[in-house]
């Protein structure tokens, strides 16, 4: 399974390179050679673009017989609200949106993402009813402070990675390379 994965990697790239603004998210491949692509954009991906995708990678994947017995099913899709955050691009597309943070001791942190980059991302925290903070040393004007979060604060708490749950997204942060997760 591990082997298939850069040819996957490279088929899925070469497929949506024409489209700058559609990305590779991750590839899941379980024994029964189920193959999960999911695919992403700065701007939002429609239905339409995905069966597209996945129509080319199929007749690719036959064509090319990269599952020899033919013996295999493909499902192309966005990620779901269940599924983590786990890329630079996918957070800065989140910038505004209400996640949880879990920190390295345990602490969650609600609130709203207000900035991300490529090591860190920046949560306007909620505490009290009705009540916004920003947990910074620095507070700003409006009495809110950010929590300013690196790779190295955040719990793991998934095999992938640590991670951080908007109400519907999950955000992951590696702890290796930052934010970026695989």
């Amino acid at each position: 399974m591990d082997a298939l994965l850069p040819i996957l990697e490279q088929k899925i790239n070469a497929l949506i390179e024409a489209d700058p603004d559609v990305f590779l998210v991750s590839i899941r491949i379980k024994p029964t050679n189920n193959v999960k692509i999911f695919l992403d954009a700065d701007n939002g991906i429609n239905v339409d673009r995905l069966i597209q995708y996945n129509r080319k990678l199929y007749r690719d994947l036959e064509e090319n017989a990269v599952f020899p017995d033919g013996d295999f099913s493909l499902e192309v899709s966005s990620p779901g609200l269940d599924e983590p955050l786990k890329l630079p691009r996918q957070y800065r597309k989140n910038v505004g949106r209400y996640v949880e943070v879990i920190t390295l001791d345990g602490t969650r942190i609600e609130g709203k993402l207000i900035d991300s980059d490529d090591v860190k991302i920046v949560v306007e925290e909620e505490k009290g009813k009705g009540k916004k903070e920003r947990s910074d040393p620095e507070r700003s004007a409006h009495g809110r402070h950010q929590e300013h979060y690196s790779s190295s604060e955040i719990l793991t708490s998934q095999p992938e990675g640590p991670v951080a749950k908007n109400n519907k997204h999950s955000v992951k942060v590696n702890q290796q390379t930052g934010i970026n997760c695989a």
